[in-house]
């Protein structure tokens, strides 16, 4: 597809200009990354989405074939549950597990694990991401919170999205940080490796506090608080002041010989205002074995 811009689109942003000529299962967020890699030019070179229009601007547009509807089926997958009524469920998420399927994995994930254990709860945020207000990476264990209707969906959608909750994290990495400090550094997709983030100068601002509670010959055990949610956030702020994750392949290296196969990463505590009785609630992830032989073999060393 070609456009050429007219003097009544001139001024306007490149993605929103899009938003409104393309079909509308193709998201903003689809039009950023389209964006991003150069399936969208302007004037045959690559542009940002918040570029503003020119008349005359000749936009080149390649965005895929609409993708057929994926059918996410229920899996009996065993869940360690901390808390659950009738509007959410608290799940202490093993590691190992995909949050939730995307159009080349629909099997294996929370979300089938939780479609077996809720029966009603198809339809709530999205066929593929029912119930799902946040996050967690694959090998991140602990605590994440699932709706279970459009009360609750709404209501942590907004707490999360305002920064109303309270996350904190424990994490062994390398090195001997200070006792307590905090990474002010923003991130965004690594320029060249797309499946990165990293800090870079025009990132989002990206806030993480964290405190050195247990020392170790070749490392430390922090307990970290997030101020923002960014993708890999402390995975990535660790390794830009120079103390990657144990285990971390994509920050750092694996540590195979240390019998720790994973990021040792674990969201250890949730806390939120009950969507509808609005009362605080806070849960506490117990470590899974793996991070407690981690810690083990460290003090040993």
């Amino acid at each position: 597809m070609i456009e050429k811009i007219e003097s009544k689109d001139s001024g306007k942003r490149l993605d929103l200009f899009i938003k409104s000529i393309v079909p509308d299962w193709i998201s903003r967020t689809h039009i950023q990354k389209f964006i991003k890699d150069k399936k969208i030019l302007i004037n045959n070179k690559k542009s940002k989405p918040s570029y503003k229009l020119k008349e005359n601007d000749i936009i080149y547009i390649d965005i895929p074939d609409k993708p057929e509807p994926v059918e996410v089926l229920a899996e009996n997958i065993p869940l360690d549950i901390i808390y659950e009524d009738s509007d959410i469920i608290v799940v202490n998420k093993q590691p190992n597990l995909i949050v939730h399927p995307a159009y080349s994995i629909v099997s294996g994930t929370l979300v089938n694990a939780l479609l077996y254990h809720c029966k009603d709860l198809k339809g709530i945020g999205g066929e593929l991401r029912p119930g799902i207000v946040h996050r967690l990476d694959k090998n991140t264990s602990g605590t994440i919170v699932i709706a279970k209707n459009d009360i609750a969906m709404n209501s942590l959608a907004k707490q999360f999205k305002d920064r109303v909750t309270k996350k904190t994290y424990l994490a062994l990495v390398k090195g001997h940080p200070q006792k307590e400090g905090k990474i002010n550094a923003p991130i965004a997709r690594h320029p060249t490796i797309r499946i990165k983030m990293s800090v870079v100068e025009d990132g989002k601002n990206s806030l993480t506090l964290y405190k050195n509670i247990k020392s170790f010959k070749d490392g430390s055990l922090m307990w970290i608080t997030l101020k923002t949610g960014r993708t890999h956030q402390i995975r990535v702020h660790f390794k830009h002041i120079g103390h990657p994750l144990f285990g971390d392949e994509v920050y750092g290296k694996h540590d195979n010989e240390l019998g720790i196969y994973r990021q040792m990463l674990h969201a250890f505590t949730l806390g939120f205002y009950h969507p509808r009785s609005e009362k605080w609630m806070r849960f506490v992830a117990k470590l899974p074995n793996d991070f407690k032989k981690a810690i083990i073999t460290l003090n040993s060393r």
